[in-house]
């Protein structure tokens, strides 16, 4: 049985189990895991017995080609909803992320649910998904070695402009987020925009690459001073013992407990300020996380990244970041050393 025949399967016995019809999905990422194609302007994937996805005019080629459900032409959305009552369905489930005007349009129609059968389905990797994500960490490793950072002079946009270009020269198809070369002070805003600033001190990368439609993630800080040598030694330490506690039956709230309360140990916990890391595959953000929310049950097969960090406002921030794959253990993606030097 082909894996994603599996998904279908088990999403129709979680639908059977809660007494509904069908499932309507439209975010693009989760369209293209269950059917192998992705939309580019819209598509309406209805997971039923007999699954159909009604794809855009501007898809129908590409659709016809990759799809691996049945695709019809969209012609409007009453033609859509009297195809599926002709079809006798009454009870629809959807996505949470369904566009709320999508949800007006559909709650006089139908009995409306909102599901995630999905999400559980892409919480665990198949082996293919894993060498797919493995290999857009192998590309943008190999990258960054290439930028050879401690001894670029270029400025912060330039930089990430450069690094990109080398994950695409490398395989990869582009990158999996805007791309973060931060230095000096900027390095204590999380998710800061590089600027048209000469590299100053210390240097925070991070940067991920998509390979066949999956993602990779990585953060390096290279630090110069002694106070930034502190900071990065405590983030270190946060890093590894987390990846290190890692293991099935666990809740992932349990693994940024570890991390966290390294960090609050050296007094430095209200400087800690996300969570320890998220789930990634066809999206760069994906469930469960390493959060003190999320109570997950960890199992063989999630695809987590690690990624404590330090900010000190107006200072310097460091951030060190891996992605593991989780088999009895946390298994490190890449083997980027944690210190560049």
């Amino acid at each position: 049985m082909l894996i994603m025949d599996l998904h279908l399967d088990n999403i129709l016995k979680d639908l059977q189990k809660d007494d509904i019809q069908a499932y309507l999905l439209t975010q693009f990422t989760n369209v293209e895991y269950i059917s192998n194609y992705k939309p580019t302007s819209f598509a309406f994937c209805i997971i039923k017995d007999d699954p159909i996805i009604y794809a855009s005019s501007m898809d129908m080629e590409i659709a016809n080609k990759n799809s691996k459900i049945d695709v019809r032409k969209y012609e409007s959305f009453e033609v859509m909803v009297r195809e599926l009552k002709d079809d006798g369905i009454k009870d629809l489930a959807i996505e949470p992320t369904l566009p709320f005007s999508t949800y007006e349009k559909l709650e006089n129609e139908f009995t409306i649910s909102s599901k995630t059968y999905i999400d559980k389905q892409r919480m665990i990797k198949t082996p293919l998904e894993i060498d797919k994500i493995t290999k857009a960490t192998e590309i943008a490793q190999k990258s960054f070695l290439e930028l050879d950072i401690l001894n670029n002079t270029g400025a912060e946009k330039e930089i990430a402009f450069d690094l990109v270009r080398l994950m695409i020269g490398n395989g990869a198809l582009k990158e999996s987020f805007d791309t973060i070369v931060a230095s000096g002070s900027s390095s204590s805003l999380p998710h800061a925009v590089p600027g048209d600033k000469q590299l100053m001190q210390p240097i925070l990368v991070d940067w991920g690459a998509i390979f066949e439609g999956y993602c990779s993630d990585n953060t390096r800080t290279m630090v110069y001073t002694e106070a930034q040598q502190e900071i990065w030694d405590i983030v270190a330490e946060a890093h590894d013992k987390a990846i290190k506690a890692i293991k099935p039956g666990l809740k992932c709230s349990e693994i940024d407990k570890v991390a966290r309360d390294i960090i609050t140990d050296y007094g430095y916990g209200d400087k800690f300020i996300h969570s320890t890391g998220h789930s990634l595959g066809l999206d760069i953000h994906e469930t469960p996380g390493f959060s003190l929310r999320d109570d997950t049950k960890i199992e063989n097969g999630m695809v987590i990244t690690v990624e404590p960090g330090i900010y000190l406002k107006g200072e310097f921030g460091v951030r060190l970041e891996d992605t593991v794959a989780i088999n009895n253990k946390a298994n490190v993606i890449g083997d980027l050393p944690l210190m560049i030097d």
